[in-house]
């Protein structure tokens, strides 16, 4: 059995026999930590001890010239060969010119460093070691020739021309250095280049070769800091006004694109040191001016500080303010529809006092018109021609100018397509201020026959009650009670009103403020045929409550006490007729509106309020008796599909009154409690 299944192709090897058996992995039944631990330390360290020694060549001592020979051929064979393998290395040739200087084969050494420069002459590293060997060595020509050629082929490597310039200085040679320099700023370096020529010369006390180096400094580089250079350089050596000129200079010919923050923060602490104070406050002034406010931070904080050091009060307020207004510059120039910033603008120049300033800034305001004449981009526009009219009135005191701005004010707005009833009002009342009643009235009458759609107050919008309650409000100040009182019944008796109850509360108050008691309670009887809500009803117990007595009034007017018996007498017809209006209330409420049962509880706790304050002319006990029990109950919800969707609670209210339905309440509560047990059972 076992020849058959043994294979020719496996040697007459079984599968079984040919399987690759593979350790089973071991379980491991403890996993708690060893005791001793290993760390990655450890295991570095002994793979550190393990590792063998290097295997080094033994060190070769040469005896005589023939073996010297064979190592001198053998190793630039070898250099040789590395070479033509790596030509574009060039460590391989700093080394190999490197071993022929050690063997003092100088010329061999020059052949390399050439060769490596034909390979790649661009490369400043081989200059650099090229010259430092023959300049280790004292060959001076040759290193002079090698710095001539790698700053006539690399002149833009600032580092060949510092080296080639220390090598002639250290040689004693300052005219060849001052050669080189020349040579160098022909090319027209950076600011480092021209900083090194400017010390060599001032090294040998050469202030005029320097001033004129830093003529051409300034010619090559216009820039803010060759000019600070210049004028610091002049400073130093004590030429004040060099300095200065150097300063003005700079500003007249860098021009407004290349005034910067560094050079007028520079020119300014110049002056300071100078002692030039109204100089210094001057330049700062004039830089606050033209330069952004973005770019003038550290100018505005150096000016604070200027002026809390040499100036007054009035100059820090000063420069404060002009920060701020120079941020807000820069806001309504970036948007000049941004009217709340005009406002904040407006009210930075009203805090100064600058009526010039304020009016020029209120007329910038008010010519950016808004760009649709739609009334919600028109809302916040419209408060700036009101504020300019305002300020000219009570701070200018300019009622020509006051007139004018609410005329062209009216001017402006588009009144077919919008208008503010606030700018006509404010106008007829300015005039009336002026005790000019005809042109108030004129300005009223055009607003009726200007203003478009809902906002024509009375003609073509009779519904708008906040124009009927303005228009009897403004006859009213004039004096003209009767005309007031017949603009409140005129739109009383409107069919339709926006906000009616509002109107009735504006007439009512009307009254009050006139002390026609008597006409208020017809207004509230009037206006209880028209709805019993709730707040009528209470509104017209707290008048009757509040009105004073007659008796309080004539002793008022004679200036005597009012007598004790009428007064207690009057006292108790008023809190009868308040109680009275209660009753009315209640009344109505448990007969003609008995399912709110919550608005009776809550005028009853109105009433009951109003009888304690009373005092002893109150009956308490009268509205206790009315008071309801307050039940929690439970209550279905259904869903908006029909289903029912679970239970809410609510609070019903049974009054005293309701005791006849007893038996009947009586029956239902025995219902809820047998269903409240069937829902708690069928839970279980």
């Amino acid at each position: 059995m076992a020849t058959k299944e043994a294979d020719p192709s496996l040697g007459f090897l079984t599968k079984k026999e040919t399987e690759v058996k593979l350790a089973r992995p071991t379980r491991v039944k403890n996993k708690t930590p060893a005791p001793i631990q290993i760390t990655a330390e450890q295991i570095l360290r002994e793979a550190r001890e393990r590792q063998e020694a290097e295997i080094r060549p033994p060190k070769q001592k040469i005896t005589d010239e023939s073996e010297l020979a064979d190592y001198r051929l053998r190793k630039r064979k070898e250099f040789e060969d590395l070479i033509r393998r790596v030509r574009w290395n060039t460590s391989v040739w700093v080394k190999y010119a490197q071993w022929e200087e050690s063997q003092k084969d100088f010329a061999r050494a020059r052949s390399v460093w050439e060769r490596a420069l034909e390979v790649d002459y661009r490369n400043p590293t081989l200059w650099l070691r090229y010259a430092e060997v023959e300049m280790k060595h004292r060959f001076v020509n040759h290193a002079r020739n090698v710095w001539d050629r790698a700053v006539s082929l690399l002149p833009r490597i600032d580092q060949l021309w510092y080296k080639y310039i220390h090598m002639e200085e250290m040689l004693g040679n300052v005219a060849g250095a001052r050669q080189v320099f020349e040579r160098w700023m022909n090319w027209e370096p950076d600011h480092h280049g021209w900083a090194a020529y400017i010390k060599f010369e001032l090294r040998y006390n050469e202030l005029d070769r320097a001033r004129a180096i830093y003529e051409r400094y300034v010619q090559c580089h216009p820039t803010v800091k060759s000019w600070i250079r210049y004028a610091k350089f002049e400073m130093k050596n004590g030429e004040v006004a060099k300095a200065r000129r150097s300063y003005e200079r700079a500003v007249e010919q860098l021009g407004e694109d290349g005034q910067t923050e560094e050079l007028f923060v520079a020119f300014a602490e110049f002056e300071e040191r100078c002692k030039e104070m109204e100089r210094a406050r001057c330049i700062y002034k004039y830089a606050l001016d033209h330069i952004p406010k973005g770019q003038a931070e550290d100018l505005y904080r150096k000016f604070v500080m200027f002026e809390k050091q040499y100036g007054d009060r009035e100059g820090i307020e000063d420069v404060i303010v002009g920060k701020r207004r120079f941020q807000y510059e820069e806001e309504v120039k970036k948007n000049p529809l941004n009217y709340d910033a005009w406002f904040d603008y407006v009210r930075l120049e009203e805090s100064v006092g600058n009526k010039d300033r304020i009016r020029e800034i209120y007329e910038r305001a008010i010519a950016n018109v808004p760009p649709a004449e739609e009334k919600r981009y028109w809302q916040r526009y419209i408060y700036l021609w009101i504020n300019y009219a305002l300020y000219e009135e009570l701070e200018a005191e300019d009622m020509d100018r006051t007139r004018d701005v609410y005329r062209e004010c009216l001017k402006l707005i588009p009144h077919k397509k919008l208008s503010f009833a606030k700018i006509w009002l404010l106008a007829a009342q300015f005039e009336i201020r002026q005790k000019n009643l005809k042109a108030a009235r004129q300005i009223l009458g055009n607003a009726i026959g200007m203003a478009p759609k809902d906002k024509k107050y009375l003609e073509w919008a009779p519904a708008n009650c906040y124009a009927w309650t303005k228009f009897a409000e403004l006859e009213r100040s004039l004096g003209e009670t009767e005309r007031g009182r017949a603009i409140f019944e005129l739109a009383i008796a409107q069919p339709v009103l926006d906000m009616p109850e509002l109107l009735w509360k504006a007439y009512i108050e009307f009254e009050l403020s006139e002390g026609e008691y008597e006409r208020t309670r017809q207004l509230y009887e009037r206006l209880l045929d028209r709805t019993k809500h709730l707040k009528v009803w209470i509104s017209y117990a707290k008048f009757e409550a509040s009105v004073t007595l007659e008796e309080e009034s004539r002793a008022a007017e004679e200036d005597q006490h009012p007598d004790p018996e009428i007064l207690e007498e009057q006292d108790r017809q008023r809190v009868l007729r308040t109680r009275g209006i209660f009753e009315r209330a209640f009344d109505y409420m448990r007969t003609s509106i008995p399912e709110q049962k919550e608005e009776r509880f809550m005028l009853l706790e109105e009433w009951l309020n109003m009888e304690s304050s009373f005092g002893s002319l109150g009956d308490v006990s009268l509205v206790q008796k009315k008071v309801p029990r307050k039940l929690k109950r439970k209550r279905a919800i259904m869903s908006e599909d029909g289903t029912p969707a679970g239970y809410e609670e609510y609070y019903d209210y049974i009054f005293p009154e309701d005791s006849a339905m007893a038996p009947n309440l009586k029956i239902l509560e025995a219902a809820y409690k047998w269903k409240k047990q069937k829902l708690d059972t069928d839970d279980d």
